[in-house]
């Protein structure tokens, strides 16, 4: 039997994510309620995150040391906007007669889809930091040490 009850979060220790997610953690003030979030987003999200990141220039991947940046910078991106998804949820006009099997199917479709535009719009920013070094210096000062 588990000491943790239903309602506990679990607090996620920094020191056990990855030195890049923690850089991004720590560099956009992430609520301590929101790490376990954002670790649990990091570890499912990895393989299309890959695929993204390998369909990039390698002028635009240039921009960012390497694939975990990238990852560790969509990760948050995708938290806080799936955040907003499930945050108005509630005030959206669904109509009456939806079950609420309809209504849980449809939000996990509408929050699939704000977190793969997450990752497009990370690829559109970081093709255009290629021309605009203010841009390009938004990504690189989240890991400047």
């Amino acid at each position: 039997m588990s000491d943790v009850t239903p309602t506990e979060k679990k607090t996620i220790d920094l020191s056990t994510v990855s030195a890049e997610l923690r850089q991004v953690i720590e560099f956009d003030g992430v609520p301590e309620a929101m790490y376990e979030m954002v670790t649990s987003i990091h570890e499912v999200s990895e393989e299309a995150v890959r695929e993204s990141w390998n369909e990039l220039p390698k002028s635009a991947q240039n921009i960012l040391d390497n694939f975990e940046q990238f990852h560790a910078l969509v990760s948050v991106s995708q938290a806080f906007a799936g955040l907003n998804v499930m945050e108005e949820f509630p005030t959206l006009n669904l109509p009456q007669d939806m079950t609420e099997e309809q209504k849980n199917d449809y939000r996990a479709s509408l929050l699939d889809q704000v977190l793969h535009n997450c990752v497009k719009d990370m690829v559109k920013q970081i093709k255009k930091a290629r021309r605009d070094p203010i841009l390009k210096r938004d990504f690189t000062d989240v890991f400047a040490k």
